[in-house]
């Protein structure tokens, strides 16, 4: 188990076909009770799965069975931006700013595809085995149909929330 969210489990997964490491969120159908919930889910899955950019977590695929809803995600080994800063205590100022940098691109990127993410912190902030930044976990996030349109939505971690929205 690489971790465990709202509704989802995220285990470590190796292909039967090529041994390659995956990210497997399992969320069980019997969490997701009502049409809403359901709604969301596919909303995070349909954001996602359209976004393409080096540092944004890389939608391989989506599926279920019977009890399960599953999302192969690409596999970051290095945990999150968050745990690299608990284990290591403090990060460099260079590393901090390849860091910040790397978030924007990705930020720009998504805001540029029309999408807002809602929760970004460092818990959503994967590092890959070549120490890159990847952004993650879209299950807040929202599609913006016409610029200058805004979400009265109030949603977020809430020591994360930015002030804008308390």
């Amino acid at each position: 188990m690489l971790g465990t969210g709202g509704f989802a489990k995220c285990y470590e997964a190796v292909s039967s076909v090529d041994n390659k490491l995956y990210a497997a969120k399992v969320i069980p159908k019997k969490s997701i009770n009502e049409k809403r919930q359901r709604y969301k889910l596919l909303i995070e899955i349909k954001i996602h799965k359209s976004l393409k950019h080096k540092h944004i977590v890389e939608f391989i695929d989506a599926f279920e069975d019977k009890e399960n809803i599953y999302i192969l995600l690409e596999y970051c080994r290095n945990y999150t931006l968050k745990d690299l800063a608990k284990r290591r205590k403090r990060l460099t100022e260079f590393e901090t700013r390849i860091y910040i940098g790397q978030i924007v691109k990705a930020m720009i990127y998504i805001h540029s595809q029309g999408i807002i993410h809602r929760d970004l912190k460092l818990g959503n902030v994967l590092i890959n085995d070549q120490m890159d930044s990847k952004i993650c976990d879209f299950g807040l996030s929202t599609k913006i149909k016409n610029e200058g349109d805004t979400k009265k939505t109030i949603c977020g971690t809430p020591n994360y929330i930015a002030p804008e929205i308390l």
